[in-house]
């Protein structure tokens, strides 16, 4: 679990990143779960954008795709996720304690 100093880091990384991923009208598919869980083994941190012809919850979006994708989701602000999780392989983020 990500403590507020944690979670504080992360959120001013992902201001720098760009959304990757944009759940539309079929919200979540498995192919988006898919890459979504391929991205954080490669990136760590994402960024995704749910786009105004969704009806989901961008929260309720948020906390099942963590949950497929075994993350955490470090914020949800309007209509954009910031999900994170450390690489299997290669860690590059590091976190403050």
């Amino acid at each position: 679990m990500l403590n507020s100093k944690q979670r504080a880091f992360l959120t001013g990384e992902a201001n720098k990143l760009t959304p990757i991923f944009r759940v539309g009208k079929a919200s979540l598919t498995p192919e988006i779960i898919s890459a979504v869980d391929a991205a954080l083994e490669k990136r760590e941190l994402i960024k995704i954008s749910v786009l105004k012809n969704c009806l989901d919850n961008p929260k309720e979006i948020a906390e099942v795709i963590a949950e497929r994708t075994r993350s955490q989701v470090v914020q949800v602000i309007g209509k954009k996720i910031i999900l994170f999780r450390v690489s299997k392989k290669k860690p590059v983020i590091e976190l403050p304690k």
